[in-house]
């Protein structure tokens, strides 16, 4: 069984960042490059502003200065990486880097270039929970999913600044009355946005949050942010 994962780049404007959609960034220009039978091949483009990685598409991790970088106007991929690149964005914007990675019950593993850099969960794409060391977790250059955990994952900046510190919305749906986990890391604290549901989402009662995520039960469908 082989893991699941994909690399998104979201641009995040003043308004809420919205967790139930993946957006990937607007860039001006986009480079596919593939590198077969372990060669080493040249892809050119614009690098004047920098290069990054925008989309993983091969099973062989691409990281950067190992089976990927810049040199001169072109971008370079070895090692069986197969990925799009893109110029970087120009400064100001915040930008998420998010990283998909699914079990299918097993435990799974996605390389990704950490650095050093914090790794949090944006969003539970799975019905069954992901709950930080117990269903997921990160190492030095990868995260790991187990129990049938799928989700999307943010990476902190690798300067050690953190996180982007924009609120993110999640949807949390109770159905047929039950009780459901939405996974999803929460700093401070999370608010009920809007209640979807006929059935009343009341705090404690039928809907509740801790470190590791929301839960609602008894019908309670709402759009949540998470701080």
């Amino acid at each position: 069984m082989k893991a699941v994962c994909s690399l998104l780049l979201v641009v995040v404007a003043p308004a809420l960042f919205m967790a139930t959609t993946a957006v990937a960034a607007p860039v001006a220009q986009v480079v596919r490059c593939e590198s077969k039978d372990m060669q080493r091949v040249f892809c050119p483009m614009d690098t004047r502003k920098g290069v990054q990685l925008v989309r993983q598409l091969s099973e062989s991790a691409c990281i950067r200065e190992t089976s990927w970088g810049v040199e001169g106007q072109a971008v370079w991929v070895s090692e069986n990486c197969r990925a799009e690149f893109a110029r970087r964005i120009e400064p100001g914007k915040a930008v998420r880097r998010a990283v998909r990675c699914e079990s299918r019950g097993r435990v799974e593993v996605c390389p990704v270039q950490l650095r050093g850099a914090p790794v949090r969960l944006l969003r539970q794409q799975s019905v069954l929970p992901c709950r930080e060391g117990r269903s997921w977790g990160y190492g030095r250059n990868e995260i790991w999913v187990s129990r049938g955990c799928q989700g999307l994952f943010e990476v902190g900046a690798e300067d050690g600044s953190g996180f982007v510190q924009t609120p993110r919305k999640v949807v949390c749906e109770s159905k047929g009355e039950q009780r459901r986990e939405c996974g999803v890391s929460v700093v401070r604290r999370v608010t009920l946005v809007e209640q979807l549901s006929s059935a009343t989402c009341r705090e404690g009662e039928t809907w509740g949050w801790d470190a590791y995520g929301i839960w609602v039960d008894d019908g309670c469908r709402a759009e949540f942010s998470v701080d």
